[in-house]
């Protein structure tokens, strides 16, 4: 292992510590998370470590981490199916993973719509290729120095800030590599749109023509403010009666 390798691995472990002080219990019980996710879903993630923190400042965002959910399978070979997903870790790279992992974190679902089963079996199989693959350790060391530092970056400078990294294929971040999987079977999440004139019928009507933004300037975020995803919140999507409520009386 090379200097700068080393180095960069010893840079994501410490990133990787978590934070307990900055922890937010999860708003959703895991179990209930886990019967409202459904194959194909992003899950956002909070995060409490001081990668978390960096991704966050420079997105401005609630969310830190995207993971792809893949449904119910064993994590190995034998064992009991458990609910799994897919994503890019800095320490361990892109990886397969229980729901476990983020089980007491904030979390969103992100729903993508419309999407058939077979078009969600690519989606997945993308994600499921790419396992084993490293995570952009230059981009590990971009987002230290405005950790460390946290300078006062303008906002329209904060997206290209987390597009840093190396860009090489077998390296990769957790949206990117989103971003990338829902490119392969074309669906967007947040692409650049522009309305031209078109004549429909012989009558002119506006249209709206969508620009693939590049993959890497994709962030967590992009997934919650997207017009092309719900979002699904377990406590709803399981029948919610505010009446049904118990309250205590203290205080009252």
């Amino acid at each position: 292992m090379g200097p700068l390798r080393f180095a960069g691995r010893r840079m994501a472990g410490f990133l990787a510590q978590p934070r307990p002080h900055q922890t937010r219990p999860s708003t959703s019980d895991p179990a209930l998370l886990a019967r409202t996710l459904q194959r194909g879903d992003v899950l956002l993630v909070e995060g409490n470590s001081r990668f978390a923190t960096a991704i966050k400042y420079l997105t401005q965002s609630t969310w830190s981490h995207a993971a792809l959910y893949i449904g119910e399978e064993p994590l190995a070979e034998g064992g009991p199916p458990r609910p799994m997903l897919i994503d890019a870790d800095v320490e361990q790279g892109v990886r397969r993973i229980g729901l476990s992992e983020f089980a007491h974190q904030h979390t969103r679902i992100c729903r993508p719509q419309g999407l058939p089963p077979e078009a969600v079996d690519r989606l997945v199989d993308y994600m499921r290729a790419r396992i084993g693959h490293s995570y952009d350790l230059k981009n590990v060391f971009d987002l230290a120095r405005y950790l460390i530092r946290q300078p006062p970056v303008p906002a329209h400078m904060r997206r290209r800030l987390i597009a840093l990294g190396s860009g090489e294929p077998t390296k990769a971040i957790c949206s990117t590599l989103l971003a990338q999987a829902f490119e392969s079977i074309r669906y967007p999440i947040l692409p650049e749109i522009e309305t031209v004139l078109g004549h429909v019928g012989g009558r002119e009507q506006r249209q709206e023509i969508l620009h693939i933004r590049n993959y890497s300037l994709y962030t967590p975020r992009d997934f919650d403010v997207s017009p092309f995803f719900d979002i699904v919140k377990p406590r709803l999507h399981a029948g919610f009666d505010y009446r049904a409520l118990q309250w205590s009386e203290e205080g009252a």
